[in-house]
């Protein structure tokens, strides 16, 4: 159905790739939460992912009753006696609440932005690497951090976490504050401090 879905919608296609692999149930754990993944998937390979500014996961969380009623539908939990050909309109309903929900939400916050007259960085947090926007989680928390936060971020052990930090200050990612070798403290550099 993934191949030959040209013709429907991406985000009907998303639903019903969710609850075709919650039917089929292959792994004794990890279902639900590897349908979603799939369900992410499908929506970034057709325009939806929004560079991961919402998450359905949210949606979900905020009422899991909601999610297992709408996905528990047909005359049997088993793919093999009904439920493959049940009638999922109230799942693919359900789903796509989900995600104008989800996009209502990032309108929201657009919206707030705009009004605080915050300017667009995507372009600057582009331009780091996976760790550095993590990192900027921690800058949300602290002006100053050390090695061993920036470690314990990523579970990493002190000499890679130094040497992280190193690297960080050759790229012009973070500034040294204290050079002390025992209490070094990094906080982010002029160009990345308005993230």
């Amino acid at each position: 159905m993934l191949n030959k879905s040209s013709t429907i919608p991406c985000p009907l296609v998303a639903g019903i790739a969710h609850y075709q692999f919650a039917t089929i149930h292959p792994y004794y754990d990890g279902n639900g939460r590897s349908a979603r993944l799939l369900t992410t998937l499908i929506l970034h390979l057709g325009g939806y992912d929004l560079k991961g500014l919402y998450s359905l996961e949210e949606y979900y969380a905020r009422n899991l009753d909601a999610y297992y009623t709408a996905i528990s539908i047909g005359d049997s939990h088993n793919y093999y006696e009904g439920r493959a050909s049940a009638d999922i309109t109230k799942w693919v309903e359900y789903f796509i609440e989900g995600m104008a929900v989800a996009f209502e939400n990032v309108l929201k916050r657009m919206q707030e932005a705009e009004y605080k007259g915050l300017r667009d960085q995507s372009d600057e947090i582009k331009k780091l690497d996976p760790k550095q926007r993590k990192a900027l989680e921690l800058f949300q928390e602290f002006h100053v951090v050390t090695a061993r936060q920036i470690g314990a971020l990523f579970g990493f052990k002190p000499r890679t976490s130094a040497q992280l930090c190193k690297n960080w200050v050759e790229d012009g990612f973070l500034e040294i504050v204290d050079f002390s070798n025992k209490g070094r403290k990094y906080r982010l550099s002029k160009r990345y401090k308005k993230l």
